[in-house]
């Protein structure tokens, strides 16, 4: 969470399906595209202000979660009222945690942006900056909290923070350790696996950045944040709240 900048922040859109088979179980199918992105130039780290590496990625991911309600206020009055009766308020609250499995595909690009040339995002998968051809797929593991309430009979809305760990360490082509600058061919790619500042980096005996020194971390897998508002409507009404009380009664 230290690591977060708000600059930095992306956005996403998704669109899904959420079946509730129990009163304290529910499950979600879900599609979205979202972007990540991170800049060393906003890093009030000296070193890695230095390091001045940057990416940006559009992702596509489809997931599936579980549901589990920790807490519930379910209350709804009946759709056919007899003459002289009033109804009671419609009350829908919920908080429930969730975990599950996604499969996402990333494509990342990085500022090409050498003194005295076009300025440009390029694509960095194919540049092989570490010399390594990884895959452009991975699984996740999402882990959140959601909440949830009824703007009427029908409609909900919701926030939900997760944790989403994924199986790569390339989502923002950073890894492992720098290569030799005279191995690459491509002056592009050269550049954009050492783009810092060598009057800060280099000088009098010392060498932050050079030839099999530490670019990333490759002990620990990319990971991200996501605060999200979630829209939805109930087209398959059940009372579950009165089945989550007598199910909690017995």
């Amino acid at each position: 969470m230290k690591d977060i900048n708000w600059l930095s922040t992306g956005y996403q859109l998704g669109i899904g399906f959420r079946k509730r088979f129990h009163p304290l179980f529910a499950t979600t199918s879900s599609v979205k595209g979202f972007t990540l992105k991170g800049n060393d130039a906003l890093s009030n780290n000296l070193i890695r202000n230095a390091r001045n590496l940057n990416f940006r990625s559009f992702n596509i991911q489809i997931e599936q979660k579980i549901e589990f309600i920790v807490a519930a206020k379910e209350k709804f009055s009946p759709s056919n009222l007899l003459l002289g009766t009033y109804p009671s308020p419609n009350r829908s609250q919920q908080l429930y945690v969730f975990s599950g499995l996604g499969l996402m595909y990333f494509s990342n690009q990085g500022y090409y942006n050498k003194l005295g040339e076009n300025a440009r995002w390029v694509n960095l998968r194919n540049l092989q900056t570490e010399g390594i051809n990884y895959s452009p797929i991975t699984l996740t593991i999402p882990i959140g909290v959601g909440f949830r309430i009824g703007i009427n009979r029908t409609w909900r809305l919701g926030i939900e923070l997760s944790y989403n760990k994924t199986f790569s360490d390339y989502i923002d082509d950073v890894s492992t350790v720098y290569k030799n600058p005279s191995s690459f061919s491509d002056p592009v790619a050269a550049y954009l696996s050492n783009p810092s500042d060598l009057t800060v980096t280099q000088g009098n005996g010392f060498n932050w950045f050079g030839e099999g020194y530490q670019r990333g971390d490759s002990k620990q897998k990319d990971a991200y944040y996501h605060a999200n508002f979630v829209l939805s409507k109930n087209i398959t009404y059940k009372d579950y709240g009165l089945r989550r009380k007598k199910l909690l009664r017995n």
